[in-house]
């Protein structure tokens, strides 16, 4: 199979050759791994019970769902990733927002599915060979891993997509005998070496839950929707079949990893760490299943997450190939693995990162579908790669390229999210506001949208307006 020559260009109507059995594959087989699992032992790490960390999950899981899954049709109108196609409203080189929050999700994304999965391979290769745990050991693990997932994500989509669909059957089946090895030892009752409720009480904490381990998963894929949705054709595919794909592909992708990782916690008593309990209460019979989830899974999924950085790196460097930007992005990504294994704790890194993360993407994702309303998905695809031709002009070009006020409010809701945040090392002045509640998310978007809105009443229609009709507008500097 070919390199995957296509960057964030737009997808000719002749290559768009997928559809939503497609998107429901690479959502579910691409998610069934290690570093989405993990997140379902947060929860049980956090002090609550079976049935509080599952409602939590559950709860931010669709939730989080039924906002992220429309941003999957603005690549179906625009035929480029959701970036590139933010610059309708952020302006050509405004988009470049979305490009570095994309590439800041995935780069934490990618690192953490190789940091689980290679430390879970050294736990079971250390009782099937006696592999010892060293610090050679887990770079080799590391660097394999890491190899594997640059040849899946060089390759790029179709190689990704034909790997979503084996792993969609392989890793259920592995998931199925995982419940299967660890039920004997599962217990519905919170986790004594929990220390209680992380933050001191049920709701509180309850409710981090739900954004770290509920909400996050969806979150993570605000600006990667677009990559497989864009080689779907809209003349083909209705967009409310995209919709309904999306909504089943996230579900069954998040939720079915996530509460198995939650079980998995529980049958472990996995409070403090996940992955070392989950090798030691491993069955015997068990450990060569579990060496090959943490392998395949973490390939398919960590390739898709580079393969993402790629674009979105190309998306920030056109003159860069998108097989170079995504060999670059791995380097960085590697890196961070390695700093992750031997400089941060688990459960405080992975907290951290998904809600600072959270709180800066959220505004991005509601400017841009409020956008997608207000223009009714009339795009003019051409306009919208005028960054990548290192041209000027079109509709989109604002001032500059720069639409300051999307600009002004994506700034505004996430300075929000900042101040309204709970992290296990900080907390923002705005949680005295809220109870010491964290609604960073809330928040952050809720001030993002009302500034956009505020600040370009019915923007969108005109441009629409000027798209449909063909006209071209140029704003000077």
């Amino acid at each position: 199979m070919p390199i995957e020559q296509r960057g964030v260009d737009t997808i000719p109507e002749a290559e768009r050759t997928s559809g939503p059995r497609d998107l429901v594959s690479i959502l579910l087989g691409s998610n069934l791994c290690l570093g989405v699992i993990v997140f379902g032992w947060l929860p049980p790490s956090f002090g609550l019970d079976w049935w509080g960390s599952v409602s939590a999950v559950l709860a931010g899981t669709v939730i989080g769902t039924l906002f992220t899954a429309p941003l999957a049709l603005i690549s179906l109108r625009t035929a480029t990733n959701l970036s590139t196609s933010s610059g309708a409203q952020f302006g050509v080189r405004g988009r470049l927002v979305g490009s570095v929050v994309g590439l800041l999700l995935a780069l934490g994304y990618t690192a953490l599915t190789v940091w689980i999965g290679g430390d879970v391979m050294v736990g079971a290769l250390g009782r099937l060979i006696g592999l010892p745990q060293d610090g050679v050991a887990y770079g080799v693990v590391y660097g394999l891993l890491a190899a594997a997932t640059v040849a899946g994500a060089v390759y790029g989509y179709r190689v990704l997509l034909a790997m979503s669909r084996v792993l969609a059957f392989g890793m259920t089946a592995l998931l199925v005998l995982g419940v299967i090895a660890y039920a004997p030892d599962f217990t519905t009752a919170a986790l004594p070496s929990a220390g209680g409720y992380l933050l001191g009480g049920f709701w509180p904490t309850w409710l981090l839950a739900a954004v770290a381990a509920g909400l996050s998963g969806p979150i993570a894929f605000i600006t990667l929707l677009g990559d497989y949705t864009r080689y779907i054709s809209p003349t083909r595919f209705t967009s409310r079949r995209v919709l309904h794909a999306t909504w089943l592909g996230l579900l069954l992708g998040l939720l079915v990893p996530q509460l198995f990782g939650t079980f998995t916690a529980y049958a472990a008593r996995a409070a403090l760490d996940y992955a070392g309990p989950l090798v030691d209460a491993s069955p015997g019979w068990y450990l060569v299943p579990l060496l090959l989830a943490a392998s395949a899974g973490s390939v398919g999924n960590a390739g898709l997450m580079l393969y993402s950085m790629g674009l979105d790196l190309d998306a920030i460097l056109p003159r860069a190939s998108r097989a170079r930007a995504t060999l670059t992005v791995a380097v960085v990504a590697t890196a961070c693995v390695f700093a992750g294994h031997y400089a941060w704790e688990a459960q405080s890194a992975m907290t951290s990162f998904v809600l600072l993360l959270t709180a800066i993407g959220t505004p991005w994702a509601v400017i841009t579908l409020i956008g997608f309303v207000r223009c009714r998905g009339v795009y003019d695809a051409d306009a919208l790669q005028v960054f990548n031709r290192r041209a000027r002009g079109g509709v989109y070009w604002y001032r500059g390229g720069w639409n300051v006020p999307a600009a002004v409010a994506w700034a505004a809701g996430a300075v929000t999210g900042l101040l309204a945040v709970s992290l296990p090392s900080y907390s923002g002045p705005l949680l005295s506001l809220t109870g010491g509640v964290d609604c960073s998310f809330l928040l952050s978007g809720l001030v993002g949208g009302v500034v956009y809105l505020a600040l370009t009443p019915g923007g969108e229609r005109g441009r629409a307006a000027e798209v449909e009709s063909g006209a071209a507008l140029r704003v000077s500097d």
